[in-house]
């Protein structure tokens, strides 16, 4: 069993303000984050998603829109989780709630999710060219289709913890 809070066991990703996203990798060329001549760039569009998640389209494929705020993200590929810090005064804090907030999350309602497969984990303003060169974690899923559903719990007095978790069709 994995101890999350042995460092280097999680990689969390932080945004400069906005969501952070995950695109597959055979569409990151498509992802042109805050740049771009449009009138709506693909960060203005992923700032649109209402909610904990959105999906979005990219190239051929679609991408997921981690919303609600800008919390750091961490992905615990044992849980098919995607795990947001809400609030907690430290990591150890923080992922030792986790299978509690499993346990007791009041989830919405899932959307269902079609991968290629590994996707990069970053924020949205970031070209998908540039998001290797930032804050990320490339997060190896199969190709195929999940059901994706999320929570916002608080298993703890001061630990608040947002969950977005994947789980294979």
């Amino acid at each position: 069993m994995v101890r999350y809070a042995e460092p280097g066991a999680v990689e969390w990703v932080e945004s400069g303000g906005g969501p952070l996203i995950a695109v597959p990798e055979t569409v990151l060329p498509f992802w042109a984050g805050a740049d771009g001549d449009e009138t709506a760039s693909d960060y203005d569009r992923a700032c649109e998603i209402d909610g904990f998640f959105g999906l979005l389209p990219v190239g051929d494929s679609a991408a997921l829109v981690l919303g609600d705020e800008p919390a750091s993200a961490a992905f615990l590929p044992d849980r098919s989780t995607f795990v947001r810090w809400g609030a907690a005064d430290t990591e150890d804090e923080l992922l030792a709630q986790v299978p509690t907030a499993l346990a007791t999350a009041v989830w919405e309602n899932e959307v269902r999710w079609t991968v290629p497969g590994p996707v990069v984990l970053f924020d949205a303003a970031w070209p998908g060219t540039d998001s290797t060169g930032t804050d990320h974690v490339r997060v190896v899923l199969d190709p195929g289709s999940y059901a994706v559903r999320a929570a916002r719990v608080q298993p703890g007095p001061e630990t608040w913890i947002g969950l977005v978790q994947l789980r294979r069709l």
